[in-house]
């Protein structure tokens, strides 16, 4: 089975892409309904009133939206769209849609084409199978979809696609993108009065994302000859590759000219969606590659990278690739992230992460730096709990991928910086030779900044120049979990900050005055957080301890960091979620933790009793015949000798089916036990603390196995096949 594939795959030549025109700027967001396509679709009071409700929230009666769906439908029909439909982002960490037709019935009972401004802005699909935590019963089947003006609209194949939010029936959110929209308003609105202290112009403040998306790409021959691969995602068995990622020649390397022409092709049909693309190289492990885009307006961003991942598995299919997102794929190779470039711009321009020319400007790079480190701090478990999933466990924390300790890195130098202002803001009312030398320093900073230009790739929440880089992010991932977690707890810390400042200045003391001593309070209460050394190394475990940063490797565990009363503070006091919407999240990330550990536990054992063991017995039998002849040929003193090595390689294989029956066998006790409780977070530590490191331990015994046992008949592509074949 296995060479046969391979005979497939060897014969496979690259396709031949042809962009729609040599230039970009033909083609770019040619299926995107942009604000320009929009002033030559609608009238001008549609457009102006379109404008006005995106820019300033301001709603539009009913005769403009009627006049927005139907512009939006002539410009889709253009485009070859046929049907449309409300595209939303349930907690399924994938996306959703409905296709209907543009089609109705006339007042005469003809048959017409028509899209209403009612449909257009609202719908209410079957809510009654998308997970929801218990907020809503299986039997109620009504939830809506309310459209998202600040996303476009956007054209795929024969249908136009509206981004929407995704509600239950009684208001509570089922979705990603209506907790980021709360979590980006409440950065916007508390970030705008911190920095009103500096600059009075600025009034609003916009959270930028730019993500990159790292995967690999197998061939669809030997992907389907595995089916753990094509039912989770990742190989639950296969003993390390003699050659995997120990030379680095792969990282960087030439792409190859398959994975090249489907790389392009995605391109192209991205930009086509006015997504960004603009990064492509290999990554470290073999058959591991990368994406990346220009920055965006985070909803935006995090809107296109699942369209981004939807768009890669559809296109690898065109070039006979299964594309692999799950975080941990291979056993010894490194797994698969997703990092998160964030920043906050202001509509004045100003990058609030970048250091400026003047010590008004620094002292604004300052505030927010060190407000987003105290964040870090304080929340550090609600950021874990929204990185941690059945994949990214396997990821976090093994040498390949930042830790599961947050920590911030910032660098040598502006670190140091941050210890002398500490050293020159008194305790008392500051002295003018104090004022003076805090902004002789901080007009250094751009300076200072110019040798901060190292990365630590260990660090999981790093400042790289003028955003931070939130790198723990698993690559199966909603970037929208993160983000909302990140923001809120920004948010939260912002408007602390604010009433600390508020406070002394209402006892008396000047705005700079105020400021600085709360700046000193925060760097001094969040120090234990920066690190700039190895965060792979056993010494910076036992240092973090001490620090008392947590490191929390189970993933139940730390998903119900979610419901800590610090979490809860900051999601529920920032208006993020309400009580019965974050409960039912928590549930959701419990239960789909225990039904992806499920899934691979069946998996495993099947391909442990039906195809590793049936595999195993049939070669031990060749090796008993063997045996047999051998000592019908030979004298039993020379048979002793020649057949030693035999006896004890039947005696191995025999030790290692008789261990992978029994496991199998506790491994179904173990999922019966788990099952038995009604509790999803109870089943969730079953399935951590049992399942799991039974599945690991019938692991070793397969891939040992594999390693024996004559490769002509072993069932499965081994990972020296999956990672190298091109």
């Amino acid at each position: 089975m296995r060479f046969n594939a391979l005979r497939e795959l060897y014969g496979r030549k690259p396709l031949k892409v042809v962009p729609p025109s040599p230039n970009l700027s033909d083609y770019y967001a040619i299926n995107v309904f942009t604000k320009d396509k929009m002033q030559q679709y609608l009238s001008k009071e549609a457009f102006r009133a379109f404008s006005a409700a995106v820019d300033k929230g301001t709603l539009f009666d009913q005769n403009v939206a009627d006049q927005i769906a139907s512009g939006m439908q002539r410009w889709a029909k253009e485009r070859g769209a046929t049907h449309y439909t409300h595209w939303f982002q349930p907690l399924t960490d994938g996306t959703a849609e409905k296709h209907d037709g543009f089609i109705d019935f006339g007042d005469d009972n003809q048959l017409i084409e028509r899209f209403s401004g009612k449909v257009l802005i609202q719908q209410e699909p079957d809510a009654s199978s998308f997970p929801s935590g218990g907020i809503r019963n299986t039997f109620e089947a009504r939830g809506y979809t309310a459209w998202d003006l600040s996303s476009p609209a956007f054209v795929v194949g024969s249908t136009l696609c509206i981004p929407t939010i995704f509600i239950s029936y009684t208001g509570e959110a089922l979705d990603y993108k209506t907790p980021l929209l709360k979590a980006l308003s409440a950065v916007d609105k508390i970030a705008v009065e911190v920095c009103q202290y500096f600059d009075k112009n600025i009034t609003k403040v916009t959270t930028n994302l730019g993500w990159e998306q790292e995967y690999f790409l197998v061939d669809t021959a030997l992907y389907n000859a595995r089916p753990d691969l094509c039912m989770t995602g990742r190989t639950l068995m296969g003993h390390s590759s003699a050659k995997e990622q120990q030379l680095d020649d792969h990282y960087f390397g030439s792409i190859p000219e398959r994975v090249t022409a489907y790389m392009r092709d995605l391109e192209i049909e991205a930009h086509k969606l006015g997504i960004p693309l603009k990064t492509r190289h290999n990554e470290v492990a073999p058959n591991q590659f990368e994406f990346a885009p220009i920055f965006e307006e985070a909803n935006l961003a995090n809107d296109h990278n699942q369209l981004v991942m939807d768009l890669m598995k559809r296109i690898a299919r065109k070039h006979h690739f299964q594309v692999l997102l799950h975080e941990k794929p291979f056993a010894s190779v490194n797994g698969s992230g997703k990092h998160n470039n964030w920043s906050l711009c202001t509509d004045t321009g100003i990058n609030l992460f970048s250091p400026a020319k003047n010590p008004k400007g620094n002292m604004l790079f300052i505030t927010f730096l060190v407000n987003v480190m105290a964040a870090v701090y304080k929340h550090q478990d609600l950021l874990r709990a929204s990185i941690m999933n059945a994949g990214n466990v396997y990821r976090l924390g093994a040498n390949e991928a930042p830790p599961a300790i947050l920590s911030v890195f910032l660098g040598q130098n502006l670190s140091r910086m941050l210890d002398n202002l500490v050293e020159k803001v008194g305790d008392s009312k500051m002295t003018p030779e104090e004022k003076t030398a805090l902004k002789l320093g901080i007009a250094r900073i751009p300076d200072i900044m110019l040798d901060n230009t190292d990365r630590n790739r260990t660090s999981p929440f790093a400042f790289t120049g003028n955003r931070f880089e939130f790198r723990a992010v698993g690559s199966s991932a909603n970037c929208a979990a993160s983000i909302i977690a990140l923001n809120a707890a920004v948010a939260h810390q912002l408007t602390q900050f604010k009433a600390d400042v508020d406070a002394l200045i209402a006892k008396g003391k000047s705005k700079d005055e105020s400021i600085f001593k709360v700046l000193k309070t925060l760097i001094i209460e969040s120090k234990p957080v920066r690190f700039e050394g190895d965060g792979y190394s056993e010494e910076w475990r036992k240092e973090a301890e001490k620090r008392g940063l947590t490191n929390i490797t189970s993933a139940p565990e730390a998903i119900g960091k979610y419901l800590s009363d610090s979490s809860k503070e900051v999601l529920i006091g920032m208006g993020v979620f309400n009580e019965v919407e974050l409960r039912g999240r928590v549930e959701v990330e419990y239960e789909k933790f225990s039904k992806k550990v499920q899934i691979e536990s069946r998996i495993l054992g099947d391909l442990a009793i039906n195809h590793i063991v049936p595999t195993a017995v049939s070669y031990q039998n060749r090796l008993i015949e063997n045996l047999c002849g051998l000592k019908q040929l030979f004298d039993s003193k020379e048979f002793d000798e020649l057949a030693a090595d035999r006896k004890d390689l039947i005696r191995e294989i025999s030790l290692h089916v008789t261990a992978i029956k029994k496991l199998s066998k506790r491994m179904i006790e173990e999922r019966y036990q788990a099952n038995t409780s009604e509790c999803e977070k109870r089943k969730a530590e079953l399935y951590d603390s049992t399942v799991r490191p039974t599945m690991l331990e019938l692991r070793s015994h397969i891939d040992e196995l594999e390693l024996v046992i004559d490769d002509d008949i072993w069932p499965l592509p081994k990972y020296r096949e999956l990672l190298f074949a091109k």
